[in-house]
């Protein structure tokens, strides 16, 4: 088992800044891909970025490609997502998800998922 908690959400105006905190602990975390996922009020969880097992290789949707940043610290057991210029469109709850091998972005694939945390995005 993988226990995954989020941090860093709040209400932040348009343009601005918020950096999501993942705290991962259970298994060695070094042997799981991860991955933020985001859903909206009335819509679907969806892929938002992914991180390799060693930090090599990065993955992002193409709504958030160049404003996002996905990092993880090993020896910290942590995964974070730092959001710049942020839009309203980008009000959802954040997920951090964890998968025993390789990225992916689908969400049936991940193994497991945090309980969320809020970002709101004022216009």
């Amino acid at each position: 088992q993988v226990q995954l908690a989020e941090s860093g959400g709040g209400l932040v105006q348009a343009g601005g800044s918020l950096k999501l905190s993942c705290a991962a602990s259970g298994r060695p975390f070094s042997n799981y891909a991860m991955g933020w996922f985001r859903q909206a009020p009335g819509k679907e969880r969806v892929f938002v970025a992914g991180i390799s097992r060693s930090g090599d290789s990065t993955y992002y949707a193409d709504s958030v490609k160049g404003r996002f940043t996905i990092s993880r610290v090993n020896a910290w057991n942590t995964v974070y997502l730092q959001m710049n210029s942020l839009e309203s469109e980008d009000t959802a709850v954040y997920y951090c998800a964890a998968r025993l091998g390789v990225i992916t972005a689908t969400t049936t694939r991940m193994n497991y998922w945090g309980k969320g945390t809020l970002v709101t995005v004022s216009a």
